[in-house]
Formats: structure tokens, sequence, C-alpha cells
């Protein structure tokens, strides 16, 4: 399956054009759904975020899509074998669609990978909530995922699974393709072996991670966890940390780092597709006055994202210093996110009595201190808003990566506005990338946050513009294209050398 563990995988970075396998793709989201409206069949397409950017790269494969059919007339479009060919308009690649009931989507979903993964992986064991049924739900869905990928996939493919909803597909798909190059990317962090040893599915999880050929994080830090946790789990797995591999029943896995990038290129033209009322026709619609600083934040309502402590030290601010009122306008983009989890329903009334309490008490006839926006945004006005804002609030508690600081700074190449601040959590992942010319600031010190929020408003225009300089060159340097290009880089080299393996079994049982 893989190769031995005395030979190295260098990381060889790989246009897309020149990917030379049928590449099946495997998430839980789907890049296109199609539902009804008024009658008519009508298609959803990616607007943002990993999906958006990975839809490009399937196009020039011509790859197949593996994901959960969630729109209303998804069945209606497919054919005998669930099968799909997108875009709509210029069909380029085959989207095969896994359905789930109601139960299904519940306990896999919003049960195991989002009570149970997602507040592991960032350290919240408190909200955890291990329920038998939860398991026994992510268990099913994952084998259904992994029949999908064995229809669509042969010992030529490469498999890629995505993130943390489908950690046990590898092994189930492992038993039929056994000589098949399977990778994974965990899009989110990954716990100390002290955190993780509280889930009872420890072994299960790892086991069926290790089934692949790659397994990629976002950061080292997290390669060294996931590492750590696999070395005290099983007595029986060989943990090579210098080179990133594990030898365990009898295959070979590589665990490497690979921080994930925006399309910078992209966002940074977007932003400066605005015509020359944007900015006023914005501020007057959200009724933000003239003359003040706007500080922005763009979350999803997560409990990861530090969002009301992030409020209380704008309250702490307003409170302890006077002289910022009117002056500094906090907007708040927002987008409701696994709302039927109570954890996240809590999550909401924190957030909206914040809010409430900082405008009741500080709020004047002609300024609010936080302006909220719950509305959708298009690409050009969210990166416009990135633009003409002062600085950026990315103070989550724990994140992966945390793409919006990097769209933050991608944006931030229009001549005809100042340079804006990133203010950043060290709790990111990006942080180990940008945090040597961002505002550090530590999640929980709500005091401590309202003096680096003051120290980016009146940094000097002189260190504004070299910190942002830096952090641009850092962020276009390792944009999107760059981490595809060694992630598929990698994958490529472990193919050739599985091959290789394969065709020299192949004669020595020949000359037997």
């Amino acid at each position: 399956m893989t190769p031995d563990a005395s030979e190295s995988t260098a990381i060889t970075e790989t246009p897309i054009d020149a990917f030379e396998s049928s590449l099946v793709l495997v998430s839980n989201r789907q890049p296109y759904s199609h539902r009804h409206e008024d009658g008519e069949i009508v298609v959803d397409r990616p607007v943002g975020g990993l999906t958006a950017g990975l839809d490009p790269v399937m196009q020039q494969i011509d790859g197949t899509w593996i994901a959960w059919g969630d729109g209303d007339a998804d069945a209606e479009v497919t054919d005998e074998n669930d099968c799909v060919r997108v875009p709509p308009d210029d069909p380029n690649y085959t989207l095969r669609r896994v359905w789930l009931s109601e139960d299904a989507v519940d306990e896999y979903y919003y049960g195991y990978s989002n009570q149970v993964l997602w507040p592991l992986c960032h350290d919240l064991i408190g909200k955890t909530n291990f329920e038998d049924r939860f398991w026994s739900r992510y268990k099913t869905v994952n084998e259904q995922f992994a029949e999908a990928v064995v229809e669509q996939a042969d010992e030529e493919s490469v498999v890629w699974f995505q993130d943390y909803h489908l950690a046990l597909a590898p092994s189930y798909a492992r038993a039929a393709l056994p000589e098949t190059t399977l990778f994974q990317f965990w899009h989110i962090p990954w716990p100390t072996w002290d955190t993780f040893r509280v889930c009872p599915q420890r072994h299960e999880l790892l086991d069926g991670l290790l089934a692949n050929d790659l397994i990629g994080f976002h950061t080292e830090r997290y390669v060294e966890n996931f590492l750590g946790c696999v070395d005290a789990c099983f007595e029986d797995a060989r943990v090579d940390t210098d080179s990133g591999e594990v030898e365990y029943d009898g295959e070979t896995t590589l665990v490497r780092a690979f921080p994930l990038g925006v399309d910078a290129e992209r966002i940074g033209r977007l932003a400066g597709e605005r015509d020359g009322s944007f900015w006023s026709e914005f501020k007057a619609e959200y009724g933000i006055p003239e003359g003040s600083h706007v500080a922005v934040g763009v979350d999803r309502l997560d409990y990861t994202k530090g969002i009301p402590e992030r409020l209380d030290a704008l309250y702490h601010l307003f409170e302890t210093r006077p002289e910022w009122r009117e002056r500094l306008t906090y907007v708040q983009k927002a987008t409701e996110s696994r709302s039927d989890i109570p954890e996240y329903q809590r999550l909401q009334s924190q957030v909206d009595e914040r809010i409430d309490r900082l405008n009741e008490r500080f709020a004047t006839d002609s300024w609010r201190p936080v302006v909220r926006i719950d509305e959708h945004l298009t690409n050009p006005e969210l990166y416009g808003l990135y633009a003409h804002s002062d600085l950026a609030l990315v103070t989550p508690v724990r994140d992966g990566m945390n793409l919006v600081a990097k769209e933050y700074v991608a944006a931030q190449s229009d001549s005809d506005t100042e340079d804006g601040v990133l203010v950043l959590s060290r709790m990111t992942g990006a942080h180990g990338e940008l945090g040597d010319t961002a505002v550090t600031i530590e999640p929980y010190d709500e005091a401590a946050l309202a003096d680096q929020i003051e120290e980016a408003l009146t940094m000097p225009d002189h260190e504004r513009e070299r910190r942002m300089d830096a952090l641009r060159e850092s962020v276009l340097e390792n944009d999107l294209d760059t981490w595809l290009a060694s992630l598929l880089g990698t994958v490529q080299g472990l193919r050739r050398m599985n091959t290789e393996q394969a065709d020299d079994r192949n004669r020595q049982e020949t000359k037997s």
C-alpha cells in the first residue's frame, strides 16, 4: 500500500494540470445542490470556502466528487447510479451523491461529528456529548461513503477524503481497495493525547485514519499531536517523528503539514471591483458615521471563534476609554451555524445579549458601537468591507487555521485604501505564519485585548504599511494553489512508489 519507512517522500509541487491520476474526492458537503424554486429546479453553486476552491480543480482533472446530496431536487437530476455531471452549464466532472436520512444527518453530522469530534479536537472536552447512537450512526454513514468510493474508484485512482466527518471511511474503503492510494486532509486541529484519550472510540478513529497513505494537517504542531496519540494508543505502532511516518498493521502512513491558503489574487481582484461609491453607500446603509474607524469580525457563530470574549473586550474598551466612543464602530458579520445543537443555541443568546448590552450602554443618536450584519454579502461586498476596515479582529479561542485572517490580508491590495491591521489570536493555525507581523492577542484576556485593539487603531502609518506588506507577501506566497500543488505533489510521489512496489511484487511472483 505504502512505501517502506526507510524511503523518504519529498514534498514536491505538482501543477493541477499535471496531476496524472483519476481523482475521487470525498466530502460531507457537495459543491452543487439542486432545489425547487417557483416550480423550477435551480442550482446553488459554491460561493466561498474550500468547496469553491476545489471545484475548479475537479473541473481541470475531470474526477469524481462524492458528497451528501442535501438539495430537495438532487434526486431528480441524478442518474440510476446517483451521479450527475457538473457544473450544469459546462459539465466537467461527476458528482456522486450519497443519500442520508434526517436521523442520519442528526446523529452523524450534528451528533458525532459536531458534538464529539469538533469540541474534542478544539480542546473543549466539556462540550462533548458521547451518545451511543451518535457513534453507531457515524459508523454507518462512513460505511455508506466508503461503499460509494468502492463503486467509483479502482487501483489506478487516488481517493481524497476531506475532514473529520469521514475518519472511518478510509479503513472501510481499504478493505476493498488494497492497492488504491488513499489520503485525507484534516481541516481542524488535532489535540494532544491528554485530550484525545478521553474519547471512548479513540482506537477506532486512529485505526480508520491510518488506513490512509497520507494524512495532512495545517501545522506541524497538529502533526506532532497526532503522532503522539498514535504512539500512546497503539503498542504495536512504530512512530518516526523525524520522518512523520507511522508503521501500523503492516502498512505505512505518512503524516505531514500542509498549511491551507486562500485564492489571494482573486480576493484582491474582487476587492477592487467595487465602484467608487461602495464604501460611502455601505456606511450609509448600516449607519456607520463618516470619520469613524471600522473594525470588522467575520465568523460562523461557533463557540471556538471567541465572539463573546471579543465583545467583552470592546465593552471594556468603551467603558474605560470613552474617547473611542463614536470614533470606532465594530462590524460583526455573523453566519448562523449548527443551530440545532444546544451549545450553539446558547452561543447565539450570549452573542445577542452582549451586542444589545454594548449598544444600550454606549449608543448615541448617530452611532452604534456594534453593527451586526446577518444578511448575505456577495464576495465583492465582503472583500470590499475587508479592504476599507481599519482592522480585523480574528480572535478565536481555538482554530485549525482561520482563513478569514488570510482573506483580510489578501483584500488589502487596493491602492485607494489605507493598510489595515490584523489583530490575531495566537490560538489560530494562521498565527504560525502571520503572527510575527500581526498584533497578537490572548483571546481570554479582556483587558489586554482592549489594549491591543487600541494599539492597532493608533499604529503609525509607516508601521501599518510595513506589517501589511509582510503579511501580503506571506499570503500571496502560500496561497491556495501552493497548498494544492504541495499536497497533490506528495500524493503523486506516494502513488508512484506504490505502483513501483506493486510491479516489483508482481515480477517476483511471476519468477517464483
